[in-house]
């Protein structure tokens, strides 16, 4: 049994979440379960990504179709307690064995929000078997993140 890494996509630049979706692929073509949860987007590319089922599964637990920064004090609230039911069901799926990729994308921006603590990350992260790699990405890294990461992916803009 390999080990799973713990990769992180972040910085600027676009292209952090096709770089994890083409992990995804890869790694569905191996046979391996995939499992996307993505956070603090629009609904702009989930006719696509749905398409990739059953291989590849995709989770989106934010109501709204809007992105979490342009909704008012109230709906962000009402978001957050869905991005935590997100979060649990990660854990979940990482508890169970469900998938042998997780890939939480824009998981750094829910600590950039403050939506997330480290700690809370570092819970979750805890939850994986050995075999299990997964994906973080977002745009700001943080230095408690660098650490508990086995490789990193700087996309930039040039």
């Amino acid at each position: 049994m390999e080990k799973g890494l713990i990769q992180v996509y972040s910085g600027e630049g676009h292209g952090k979440s096709a770089a994890a979706l083409g992990r995804a692929v890869q790694m569905a073509s191996m046979g391996r379960d995939v499992v996307i949860i993505n956070f603090l987007k629009s609904y702009q590319n989930e006719a696509f990504l749905k398409r990739m089922e059953p291989e590849i599964k995709i989770f989106r637990f934010e109501k709204s179709e809007e992105e979490f920064a342009q909704l008012s004090d109230k709906h962000k609230q009402e978001e957050i307690y869905n991005i935590k039911n997100g979060l649990n069901f990660a854990k979940k799926v990482l508890t169970t064995g469900e998938c042998g990729l997780l890939i939480l994308d824009e998981v750094l921006g829910l600590i950039d929000n403050g939506i997330i603590t480290i700690e809370d990350l570092k819970h979750i992260l805890e939850a994986r078997s050995e075999d299990v790699d997964i994906i973080l990405t977002g745009i700001r890294l943080n230095e408690e993140v660098r650490r508990l990461a086995d490789e990193i992916f700087k996309i930039e803009v040039v």
